[in-house]
């Protein structure tokens, strides 16, 4: 089976509990987004920690959840955010990039680095 994923494909800014389910998660998309959660629109939200995120969107017959736990990674949200934005557009290639999430051992690696060189 193969998934279209909808055109439209924001990340959420702030962190949410990704205990939510299907309807809690669609009631932020509407409320707080300002999306209609059953448009072709997919969601990504993640916990504050940035280790974990949860996918969602309707595929005009019902809601997907996607859920993902980076193992040793994190989260990276793109860093072009308007100041107040509650969420940010990507491209589906973008989100591929986003789901891999970035080494947190190569950060610290370069951080190190940057402390000796400094």
């Amino acid at each position: 089976m193969k998934l279209d994923l909808p055109s439209q494909i924001y990340v959420a800014t702030s962190p949410v509990n990704l205990r939510l389910s299907f309807d809690r998660l669609a009631g932020i998309v509407r409320e707080q987004l300002g999306h209609d959660p059953r448009d072709e629109t997919l969601v990504v939200f993640h916990n504050k920690r940035r280790t974990h995120l949860k996918l969602l969107w309707h595929d005009g017959t019902g809601y997907w959840i996607g859920y993902k736990r980076l193992e040793g990674r994190t989260l990276r949200i793109p860093l072009a955010i308007p100041p107040g934005a509650r969420k940010v557009q990507i491209s589906a290639r973008e989100l591929a990039v986003l789901v891999q999430g970035i080494d947190m051992r190569v950060v610290r690696a370069a951080q190190r680095l940057a402390k000796r060189a400094g």
